[in-house]
């Protein structure tokens, strides 16, 4: 069969964006606040590699190991007592790799007030094998518009990846090539 995404032979057929889909939720204690006292951004990444975790496990049919977060943004503080929402999708599949993306919410524990969107960030993961080999993940299947564009910027931001990766590793060949050492 082939893989409408990629171009290529695929033997595992594609998951809907819907059938990986998950919502974590957290109360933010005492515990998770930062000098500040509003809760430290550190406890938010936790929680968002958290969910994004369970989803690239959950569209991978296996394990799989965050291989990168990008673009993390926090937009306003989390307080104590805050109901933390992080929403969690699978954007892109490569061939092993995937981009989820994850919208962190939060709303007063005590209030009726509607959630707000506190930050968001994409990880990318690398479904591996019991070895920590990598090992192929069916293609996402987008659903809807909103599905239809973050597949595209997902593979925006995956060009860029790329390029950006590509540019460093040229520029330490050429400064080592130029005896210029770089630790």
């Amino acid at each position: 069969m082939t893989d409408q995404a990629h171009g290529t032979e695929s033997e595992i057929p594609g998951k809907p964006t819907s059938a990986s889909r998950t919502t974590l939720s957290h109360i933010m204690t005492h515990n998770d606040t930062n000098l500040l006292g509003t809760v430290h951004g550190g406890v938010i990444m936790k929680l968002v590699d958290d969910a994004a975790g369970a989803v690239a496990g959950r569209h991978s049919g296996g394990p799989a190991v965050t291989a990168s977060m990008d673009e993390m943004v926090f937009l306003e503080p989390v307080r104590v007592g805050d109901l933390v929402h992080v929403r969690a999708q699978v954007n892109w599949t490569g061939r092993s790799s995937m981009e989820v993306g994850v919208r962190v919410m939060a709303e007063r524990w005590n209030e009726s007030t509607p959630a707000q969107q506190v930050g968001s960030a994409y990880l990318v993961f690398a479904a591996v094998d019991g070895d920590g080999r990598p090992r192929p993940v069916p293609p996402v299947i987008p659903e809807t518009e909103r599905d239809r564009r973050r597949y595209q910027e997902a593979q925006i931001r995956r060009t860029h990846r790329l390029a950006r990766r590509r540019a460093i590793k040229e520029l330490r060949e050429k400064r080592i090539a130029d005896g210029i050492d770089v630790d």
